[in-house]
């Protein structure tokens, strides 16, 4: 394993792994927020259906 830290230098790995693992936090939580399920700063969209909506009442011409 010494070997492999004789091929890169070791801190710039740590600086890339830190940079990838922080896009990757990143990218999950984007699309975790994408979701209805899983938006905790919006909370779930409860779109209307066809049977929540009442008809208009009729117009007086």
């Amino acid at each position: 394993m010494w070997r492999l830290w004789l091929l890169f230098d070791p801190r710039r790995v740590l600086v890339a792994l830190s940079i990838f693992l922080f896009v990757l936090a990143l990218l999950i939580h984007f699309i975790l927020l994408s979701t209805d399920r899983f938006n905790w700063l919006e909370g779930p969209h409860h779109g209307t259906t066809a049977a929540q909506m009442a008809p208009l009442p009729p117009t007086a011409k």
